[in-house]
């Protein structure tokens, strides 16, 4: 028997893709960020689901509490699934990060570099692994939990999973409202869907 784990981008705000929200408050989801909430819910009700957690940001609250709601389930915030803390660089758009050395070195090589706020994909890597393994030990056999984060701090699980290391980072894609699937068992672990995104 196996532990079912679904990790869930949030779906899309207003912005997404033209500035870098990081830990940003106030940055909720859209008519179409809530729309896609809303099919992603959907989707999600074909299967098992026996708890679901959040990061503590607002647009991946909106999302888990859709995907909850159709279960009459409580969310359970983590922040463990927080985004990355960008520090100094959230909020910024990406053309203006782009002029920033730094922003440039930690896209080139994030096992080497940290964020203005200190953080590094590797801390991130093991904060979302250690609470995938403590979920995993702590349902029964066949449950299933659903994990709703941000695109980096999936991509951080997934690489741990593959035994990738973490420059792998962009050599797949982690869209909104898109569902990463993993399943754990005493065997290890493996992905057996990646960036499921539906229609």
């Amino acid at each position: 028997m196996s532990t079912t784990i679904f990790l869930v981008r949030h779906a899309a705000h207003d912005n997404v893709g033209g500035y870098l929200a990081g830990r940003m408050t106030g940055v909720r989801l859209g008519a179409d960020g809530r729309a896609q909430a809303r099919r992603l819910a959907e989707r999600m009700g074909r299967e098992r689901i026996d708890a679901v957690h959040s990061s503590p940001r607002e647009r991946t609250r909106e999302t888990a509490e859709a995907i909850a709601g159709t279960r009459g389930l409580a969310v359970t915030v983590d922040d463990a699934l927080d985004e990355v803390d960008f520090g100094a660089w959230s909020g910024n758009d990406f053309e203006t990060l782009e002029r920033d050395p730094s922003w440039r070195r930690w896209n080139s090589a994030r096992s080497l570099c940290r964020t203005p706020a200190g953080e590094s994909m590797l801390d991130v890597e093991v904060r979302v692994t250690r609470l995938i393994e403590a979920l995993a030990a702590r349902h029964d056999e066949g449950s299933s939990v659903v994990l709703v984060s941000h695109a980096d701090v999936i991509k951080a699980a997934v690489c741990h999973v593959l035994g990738l290391g973490i420059d792998a980072w962009p050599r797949f894609d982690v869209a909104p409202a898109s569902i990463t699937t993993l399943v754990i068992g005493e065997w290890g672990a493996k992905v057996v869907t990646l960036n499921e995104v539906t229609p």
